[in-house]
């Protein structure tokens, strides 16, 4: 981990999930999100204090624990330090097992690792300009991976997206991306394209990318997300469960498989389908115990 400049005082830790850091004149600073557990947090804090930062606040683009699993450290090791989360990210976030009750849809299986630590958060932030540090941040309305996922955009054009929208090495290794809410997804990535930075920073990248990269990105996104849309109703010419329908991706697409990913997947499946039946494009029935989807 290191701290890269991206303009001014907004900054970066590359990590397998990115760390935004935007500094003030007395050298405390704001992060974007805080990596997966505390050790990815406690290195992040080693690069901080390098450069002689004090960590001050913290705001979480959404509630997975690759975003928040290092509030706990900071927090300990910070005390009196801020942290702001949207309203409906902040449940998840404060109540972490619910996350993996939504995958597997009631007290989940051991196997899924539910994270049993209790993670705070102070303040909800407005979208639009909150005053921060005396600084003036923007937080912008990103839903569609998450529930209420937000971005930050700091006064030095910088802007931090989240899981909002995936890399193309993202996309080629996971085709199938997890969306909560398909429409959300889609209309948030349209929206990307008239958020006012110079600077855009995904989570899962190791480069900074410019407005024009942005663009082509979003509509690589969207050009994805109609790729499976168009699988699933191919698949559904003929009614399928959706674990049927879920086995027939993975073999087409040959995703990468383990217990976490099976469950994590199931649920992007859920989304398009429930898009898909929002849009009146599929239907189904109850066949010998089974729900069947097909298309209409």
């Amino acid at each position: 981990m290191v701290l890269n400049k991206i303009n001014r005082n907004t900054y970066y830790i590359d990590n397998s999930t990115n760390i935004g850091v935007y500094t003030f004149k007395n050298k405390n600073c704001l992060l974007i999100d805080t990596g997966i557990n505390n050790g990815q947090a406690r290195r992040a804090d080693n690069v901080l204090s390098e450069n002689g930062l004090h960590p001050k606040y913290i705001i979480n683009t959404h509630n997975h624990l690759d975003h928040c699993g290092g509030n706990i450290y900071f927090q300990t090791t910070y005390p009196g330090i801020e942290v702001y989360a949207s309203k409906k990210e902040r449940i998840y976030i404060e109540n972490p097992e619910l996350r993996d009750i939504i995958l597997f849809s009631a007290y989940p299986i051991k196997e899924l690792g539910t994270c049993k630590k209790t993670f705070t958060v102070d303040f909800i932030p407005d979208y639009g300009i909150n005053k921060i540090g005396d600084e003036k941040i923007e937080i912008v309305p990103l839903p569609g991976h998450s529930i209420e996922q937000i971005g930050v955009v700091t006064p030095d054009r910088v802007c931090f997206l989240g899981d909002s929208i995936f890399s193309e090495n993202i996309i080629g290794k996971y085709s199938l991306p997890y969306l909560f809410n398909i429409e959300k997804s889609i209309e948030t990535l349209n929206n990307l394209k008239e958020i006012d930075a110079d600077y855009f920073l995904i989570s899962h990248i190791d480069r900074v990318i410019n407005k024009d990269e942005l663009i082509k990105l979003v509509d690589l996104n969207i050009s994805n997300i109609n790729k499976n849309i168009e699988m699933i109703l191919e698949i559904l010419g003929e009614p399928q469960t959706k674990e049927s329908l879920l086995q027939s991706i993975i073999i087409l697409n040959d995703l990468p498989l383990n217990f976490n990913q099976y469950y994590i997947y199931f649920s992007s499946v859920s989304a398009f389908i429930s898009y898909l039946s929002d849009k009146n494009q599929i239907a189904h029935s109850i066949e010998n115990g089974e729900v069947y989807y097909y298309c209409k």
